[in-house]
Formats: structure tokens, C-alpha cells, sequence
């Protein structure tokens, strides 16, 4: 806090906050399960048990090493002597050193935290700010993890190391130590461990910090991951102005919260046709629900199981709610007849220190709303089902409890919890810190087939930039399948580089759009060889290269009429309108629309209750930017 004394002088108080957390996220999550024991370090060795309640541990060094002619690291026999093996690598900066890698393994915010930089124990001294490792480049990875379901209530086992189409997003990622970077990672980084972005945040924040006061300031740090990685990496960077200079993202998701949303609606469709299996052809399922075909569209809905608290609650194929950890134990699971006040194993739960809670229940307070959403309003208008299917549809879609049971009425969200949803970054706005830096987003897998890594959440993201900050000109996408690797890290690195070498007196966003390299620009890879530079729409048409190559579908919601940014969670309502329909309802047929949609439609040419997101917000213990304190509710 910075505060006039009076006296013309200014004085700046500072918090030093435990390094078991909290800072930002609140009340320290519990039940909190401690797995030290669990977690494998690079010599094949196991970390002691916890010292305290806090998970906390002593911190442990460790040296690996690259043999000479070698692609995998080994561990150093001993750090009096090197072995006679060891290969040299040459850093980006010029340095050439011993391929010896220092792993530093302590416990920040309750979360294993790990570093990893270039270190040789035998000739220079221990790393302090002060004497940083000779052959580290001063810039630092932060590593992201993947992964949603079951990441909540458990420290975590292991980092999120992902390797996938060609990218290496790892701690101990050769080739990018080799060239000098640092990495750091904490397990609540991954969000198979922590699915909350806002404890992710912090997390990353005190970890940066750590790595700070060992080694010193790098000049820039950068975040790369895939999937939960995408989110891992971007909702950081928007929360906290500064955190990150640049985002590299693949298999990309704007954040959890957009997956459970648009699970929810097409889960709401599929027990709707469950239920009424001869009114709808598949063809026309499938076009209400916007995605490529029925498996693409079934595998999408099923993700709503992250927001059921119900463990093997039956549905339909695929379906899987109520995932905990194996680490969690029994005792401390929810179940509503058993165990009603038990830890709740969903998405909205994880984070109830954002959303609040229900003082009955002690439930998180759910975001969810559907009430005057359309459902299949483009497939009416374009003739792909009729009136009939169509009122039938909205009729008797209906909503969920805050158990996630089916009720026959729509979800009302709360007000308070879809506010802070935004507030927090839990849905991410692109307003914050993402606005300033260089967002390179790849494809990764092309799949808009099955499994859910759907391109229009790329589309999502940028577009959530884009009508906050006027353009997204520093947001740029690169399609294929695969894309290649190196050639997507080499220009995010030469474009970060670039803006952060423009000593000018320009904004750092203008700073960031002025320094594309030639190569940052938007295209799609026909091959490994072959660029095509080309603008990128979402279209399932053959109307661009790359939208035949490579075509988009879409989602319920932008079926019901919504935005493909999918960021307005309760929309303002109107009157039922016959004009707004390609089809003519009779007079009793809009009576009955008016009987389905009491309170009016969705009018998506209105910006519903969009906020955007509240950069360095904290839900408590900080002071500072307070938006929400969960005790005080």
C-alpha cells in the first residue's frame, strides 16, 4: 500500500505474507491433502513426509546431467566433480557451460514448487541475485500442467509435464535449458491438481517470487502450455498485470469455466433427447447443438460432469461427475445422504472462496443461467428442424439444482457468483494483462471430431480481446496439424524479445503490436514446410485455405443466438418478436412462446451482465484490490 505521510514524502507498507499462502485466493482450501511422500524427484527418490499441516517440506537440490551425445538428463554422481562425460552447451546469450542442471524442490503456497536452470556446483557458487548460474539467459518458463476434472482438495503428486504434437511443455525440457531458459513449475500450476484459477495465480505469483530471491530478476518470463496448460497460462497473465511477458498456448481453452458452461447446455440436450429419442434425427441433434457431428457434440456435453457433485451418478455413455483425487479419502467426500456437508468435487466448488456459498447448504453458489437461451434458433431459421421440435425442445429443456439433478425449469444464476466469475478471471475477460503481451495460440491437435478441444474456444479467447481492447492485433493464431514446434517457439520468442528490447515512450501494448516479427502473423501450416498467411475465421465453410483445410463448428449457445466469445453468462432479456424468426408462428404458437419464455429471450445484441475481469483482484487475506471476502458474506 502506498500512503501520503503528510510531510509532501510517500511510504509504502508491505505484507510478508507465509509462504504457505494464503495471499489473494482466501481461505486456505480444506480439506487439503498433503502428497510429498508421492512425488518422485529427478534422482528416482521420493520427498519426506510433510512437516506440518501445510504440506510444507525442507527444500531439497538436486544436479542432473546431459552425457555427451545423450538426449536425456542423468543424475550427477557427485557435485565435487564433474564426470568426464558431461557435454557443453551453448547458450542463446553466448555462454558455453557444462550441460549440469540444478532442480530445486521446496513448497510454496502448499504447492510443490520445483526450478530448474543451467548450474555447475563444482566451479561457481550457490545461486543468490547477487551470483546468478553463469549459464542461465535471464529468462524464465513458467510450466504449465493440463487437465480440470478431479484437480481439487490434493497438493499433488507430480508437475504437468505435457508433451504433445512436437511440443515439449516440461520442467526439464532439454533443449530449452540447453539454451539457457530457467523453468519453474508448483503442482498447483496443474490443473488436474488445481482446477481454480485464482489459487493458480497466487501460486504462480509466490513462485516467481521464490525463483526471484534465489536467482535473481530475469529480463522477461514467459508461460507456454497445452489445454488446461492454455488456461494455466492465459488466466495468470490476465489476473495479474505483469506476471507473464507473453503467453505461448496450444489445444487451447479460454478457461474451465467455458467448458462447464457449454457441457451444461448440451448436457441439458442430451437427456432432452434421452428422453424423447424418436423426435429429433441425428442430424438434427446435431445441429442443435452446433458441433461437427454426434459424437463431437455427445463428448462436449459430458463435460458437464465437472460441475456434479453426484459420484457415479448414471446417464449417458461417457458421463463421469463426482471425480476426486484417489489421494482424497472417503471419509471426506460429499455425499448428499451420507455426507452432505463433505468436500463437493466440482468446478464451481473448488473456487467457492469466488463464487460464495450457500449458507444453507454450504454449497458454492452456481454461475450457470440459461433462462431465455433459444436452444436450436439457428436450426429453426435455417430449416434444419421445425416449430414443432423447436417449442417442444425449449419447453421442456429445463435447468439443474445445485446438485446438478435435472429440475423442469430453467437455471437462474446467482448474481453475486456470475459478477465474480468475471471479477475473479474464473471466466476470463481479456481486459487485464493478456491485453499487453504476445499471445501465440496453436492449434496443437486439430480436432473438432471428439474429445472437446474444439477450435472455437480459440476463437472465444480472441474475440473476448478483441471487443475489450478494440482488436486483438496482439493475439495470433497459428492452425495445422500438427503446427511445427520450433518454428511456433522461435517467433513467440523473437516477438517477446523484440517488444521488450523498444526502450520508446509508446504504450507496452503498442510496443507489443509494433514488434511482430515477420513470421507473427496469423496462417495456417498445409504441411510442416508449407505457410499459408492468412487471416483466421471460424467458418466450417471451405471459404478461406484455411478453413478447408482446417474447418470450425460451433456450440449450443452460439446456436441459441449467442456470441462465439461465449463470455455472456445471463443475458438481457426481451419480448418474444415474430420477426425475429424465418419461420411463422401462428398466434397460439406465440402464446406458447411467451408461456415457455415468461420473463422474455435473449437479446444478444446486448452485453448481459459482462464485466470483465478486475486486474490483481484479491478474495482475501490481502487488502489491496479486495473484491470479495467469502468470511464476510
Amino acid at each position: 500500500m502506498v500512503a501520503d505521510t503528510g510531510d509532501g514524502s510517500r511510504s509504502i507498507t508491505l505484507t510478508n505474507y507465509p509462504i504457505t499462502g494464503p495471499v489473494i485466493s482466501g481461505p486456505l482450501q480444506t480439506p487439503f491433502v498433503c502428497q510429498t511422500t508421492d512425488f518422485t524427484l529427478p534422482n528416482g527418490s521420493k520427498l519426506p513426509a510433510a512437516l506440518d499441516a501445510n504440506c510444507s517440506i525442507n527444500p531439497v537440490v538436486q544436479y542432473l546431467y546431459l552425457p555427451t551425445g545423450g538426449t536425456a538428463l542423468r543424475p550427477l554422481p557427485s557435485t565435487s566433480a564433474l564426470p568426464g562425460d558431461v557435454a557443453n552447451t551453448t547458450t542463446s546469450t553466448g555462454q558455453t557451460v557444462p550441460f549440469v542442471v540444478r532442480v530445486e524442490t521446496r513448497t510454496v503456497d502448499r504447492g510443490i514448487y520445483q526450478s530448474a536452470v543451467l548450474h555447475n556446483p563444482v566451479s561457481e557458487p550457490a545461486p543468490t541475485p547477487a551470483t546468478p548460474p553463469k549459464g542461465w539467459n535471464r529468462r524464465l518458463i513458467a510450466v504449465q500442467g493440463f487437465g480440470c476434472t478431479g484437480g481439487w482438495y490434493v497438493q499433488g503428486a507430480a508437475q504437468g509435464n505435457l508433451a504433445i504434437a512436437d511440443f515439449d511443455f516440461s520442467l526439464l525440457n532439454v533443449k530449452r535449458l540447453g539454451e539457457g531458459y530457467a523453468t519453474h513449475a508448483n503442482t498447483l500450476h496443474h490443473a488436474s491438481n488445481n482446477c481454480n484459477a485464482v489459487l493458480a495465480s497466487e501460486a504462480a505469483m509466490m513462485s516467481k517470487e521464490q525463483f526471484i530471491k534465489t536467482h535473481g530478476v530475469p529480463v522477461y518470463t514467459v508461460s507456454a502450455g497445452c489445454s488446461g496448460g492454455s488456461y494455466g497460462s492465459a488466466q495468470p497473465a490476465d489476473r495479474i498485470p505483469g506476471l507473464y511477458d507473453g503467453v505461448l498456448i496450444a489445444c487451447t481453452f479460454p478457461d474451465p469455466l467455458s467448458i462447464a458452461f457449454s457441457g451444461s447446455d448440451g448436457h441439458l440436450l442430451t437427456h432432452y433427447f434421452a428422453l424423447n429419442p424418436t423426435l429429433f434425427t441425428d442430424a438434427q441433434k446435431v445441429a442443435v447443438s452446433g458441433y461437427k457431428g454426434l459424437q463431437a457434440f455427445i463428448d462436449a456435453a459430458n463435460q458437464a460432469a465437472r460441475t456434479d457433485p453426484i459420484t457415479g451418478r448414471a446417464d449417458i455413455p461417457g458421463y463421469n461427475p463426482g471425480v476426486f483425487n484417489a489421494a482424497v479419502p472417503a471419509s471426506a467426500r460429499y455425499n448428499p445422504t451420507s455426507n452432505p456437508r463433505g468436500a463437493r468435487p466440482t468446478v464451481y466448488d473448488a473456487a467457492k472462496n469466488i463464487y460464495g456459498v450457500d449458507k444453507a447448504s454450504g454449497f458454492a453458489l452456481r454461475p450457470f443461467d440459461n433462462v431465455g437461451v433459444q436452444y436450436g434458433l439457428a436450426a429453426l431459421n435455417s430449416g434444419a428442424i421445425t416449430k414443432t421440435q423447436f417449442l417442444d425442445l425449449n419447453e421442456r429443456v429445463g435447468g439443474y439444482d445445485q446438485d446438478a439433478n435435472y429440475v423442469a425449469g430453467r437455471s437462474v444464476g446467482d448474481p453475486g457468483a456470475m459478477k465474480r466469475a468475471q471479477e475473479s478471471g474464473l471466466q476470463i475477460g481479456g481486459n487485464g494483462g493478456l491485453a499487453s503481451i504476445p499471445v501465440f495460440d496453436v492449434s496443437g491437435i486439430y480436432n473438432d471430431d471428439t474429445a472437446y478441444h474444439y477450435q472455437w474456444f480459440h476463437f472465444a479467447l480472441r474475440d473476448r480481446m478483441a471487443q475489450w481492447n478494440g482488436n486483438a492485433d496482439n493475439h495470433v493464431m497459428w492452425r495445422g496439424n500438427p503446427v511445427p514446434a520450433e518454428t511456433a517457439w522461435s517467433t513467440f520468442i523473437a516477438w517477446v524479445e523484440a517488444y521488450k528490447a523498444d526502450a520508446g515512450n509508446r504504450s507496452q501494448r503498442e510496443k507489443v503490436i509494433a514488434s511482430k516479427p515477420q513470421m507473427a502473423t496469423d496462417g495456417c501450416w498445409a504441411s510442416l514446410t508449407q505457410f499459408i498467411n492468412e487471416r483466421q475465421t471460424l467458418s466450417s465453410q471451405p471459404n478461406s485455405q484455411c478453413n478447408t483445410r482446417f474447418p470450425s463448428w460451433t456450440f449450443p449457445r452460439q446456436v441459441a443466438g449467442g456470441p462465439v466469445a461465449a463470455n455472456i453468462i445471463k443475458c438481457s432479456l426481451k419480448p418474444v418478436t415474430a420477426s425475429d424468426y424465418n419461420v411463422t408462428f401462428t398466434a397460439a404458437e406465440l402464446t406458447r412462446l411467451d408461456a415457455i419464455f415468461p420473463t422474455g429471450v435473449c437479446d444478444w445484441s446486448q452485453r448481459g451482465n459482462l464485466t470483465g475481469v478486475v486486474p490483481n483482484a484479491s478474495f482475501g487475506p490481502a487488502p489491496e484490490n479486495l473484491v470479495f471476502d467469502v468470511t464476510k458474506s
